[in-house]
C-alpha cells in the first residue's frame, strides 16, 4: 500500500527554521514527482514546491522562493522540505504529495499528484 507520511511540523517564532519531512512507502520514491502543498485557514490548499522524478527541476512558489528548499533522499525514501525565515503568514497545514513519473513545471499550478500524506501542522507565531 502506496503511503505518505509527514513530520516535522511545530510551533515556531517568526524568523526560525524547521524541516519538514516526507516518508514514503510502498513504493519508490525517485521514480516519482514531489510536491509541497500547504492550506492555511479559510483559504485554498496551495502548491510552493516540487521536484520532478529523478529529483531535477526543483521550483518554487514566489511566497517561498530563496526561503524555502526542496530535496530528496533516495536511499531513506524521504522528501524533505527545508523551511528558514519563517512568517507568520507561512501558518498552514503542510501536505506533501507524489506522482508517477512526475515532472515539475516552473508553472507549478498545472502539476498533478495522485497520492497524499495526512498533513502536518506548521504554527509560526511570537
Amino acid at each position: 500500500q502506496l503511503q505518505l507520511v509527514e513530520s516535522g511540523g511545530g510551533l515556531v517564532q517568526p524568523g526560525g527554521s524547521l524541516r519538514l519531512s516526507c516518508v514514503a512507502s510502498g513504493f519508490t520514491m525517485h521514480q516519482y514527482g514531489i510536491g509541497w502543498f500547504r492550506q492555511a485557514p479559510g483559504k485554498e490548499r496551495e502548491i510552493i514546491s516540487c521536484i520532478s522524478s529523478g529529483g531535477r527541476n526543483p521550483n518554487y512558489a514566489d511566497s517561498v522562493k530563496g526561503r524555502f528548499t526542496i530535496s530528496r533522499d533516495v536511499a531513506r525514501n524521504t522528501a524533505y522540505l527545508q523551511m528558514n525565515s519563517l512568517k507568520p503568514e507561512d501558518t498552514a497545514v503542510y501536505y506533501c504529495a507524489a506522482e508517477y513519473l512526475g515532472g515539475c513545471p516552473r508553472s507549478l499550478t498545472i502539476a498533478t499528484f495522485e497520492y497524499w500524506g495526512q498533513g502536518t501542522q506548521v504554527t509560526v507565531s511570537s
